[in-house]
């Protein structure tokens, strides 16, 4: 199990509070991967980086992971639970090229979504992902038709090698049966579990420090079951 001590996670709170979400996952993936370069880390498969995220979020809130989704035909709110148990076996080969109708493309990275950034059309950056992952961009099709037809053969064949790039739950809506897939960015789910534990964090530093006197690093310092005692002696 993952060790994660308070004052690392405050640390990457803070250091990700005002960040870009691509790059807020990167710095997840550094706590989740301590093994993996620093400098590398923006160039792992999204497959590699989603699945350690995963595994951190197991290891440090639990397997089951509450979730809700609005049905985008009645309107209903779907609440579930995922069961991490249930997501599909992290595949082998991470870093091997996926190769379509003799073009070899690497795995999308965080680095690649964040040179995508600025681009809100979903077609022209589905379209500028397939470029940026091309091993030999030049050699693609000019043909507008003809690369359309490789992009979608690219997105399943990616999808096939590593579903881990971009998890996809399929839903039916309770009140109309409904159908429809989702997907689920782990990435943006375990900031908002971390950043609600951050904050509860420093809700304790503060009421402990306001009674007893004690400075941030002895309040973390302590046992979560010791920290949970004092509270419960100075908020009765």
């Amino acid at each position: 199990m993952l060790d994660i001590r308070p004052e690392r996670l405050l640390s990457v709170w803070e250091q990700g509070a005002r960040r870009h979400p691509i790059d807020r996952a990167v710095l997840l993936h550094a706590l989740a991967a301590p093994e993996w370069p620093v400098d590398q880390l923006a160039d792992a498969p999204l497959g590699a980086r989603n699945a350690a995220l995963m595994a951190l979020r197991r290891a440090h809130f639990g397997g089951q992971l509450p979730a809700w989704v609005d049905c985008p035909a009645c309107g209903e709110r779907m609440e579930f639970t995922l069961d991490a148990a249930d997501l599909p076996p992290v595949p082998a080969g991470g870093d091997t090229p996926i190769v379509v109708d003799g073009h070899r493309f690497r795995r999308p990275s965080s680095r690649h979504l964040a040179a995508l950034a600025g681009t809100t059309d979903p077609g022209s950056a589905a379209q500028a992902l397939l470029r940026h992952c091309a091993e030999d961009s030049e050699a693609l099709p000019d043909d507008a038709a003809a690369l359309a037809t490789l992009l979608a053969a690219a997105e399943a064949a990616i999808e096939a090698a590593d579903p881990w790039a971009d998890l996809a739950l399929a839903i039916a809506c309770p009140a109309c049966a409904h159908e429809t897939e989702v997907s689920f960015d782990i990435a943006s789910y375990l900031w908002e579990e971390l950043d609600s534990h951050a904050r509860r964090l420093l809700d304790d530093v503060h009421a402990l420090a306001s009674a007893y006197g004690w400075s941030e690093p002895q309040i973390l310092a302590l046992s979560d079951a010791r920290r949970a005692a004092y509270l419960a002696r100075v908020q009765p």
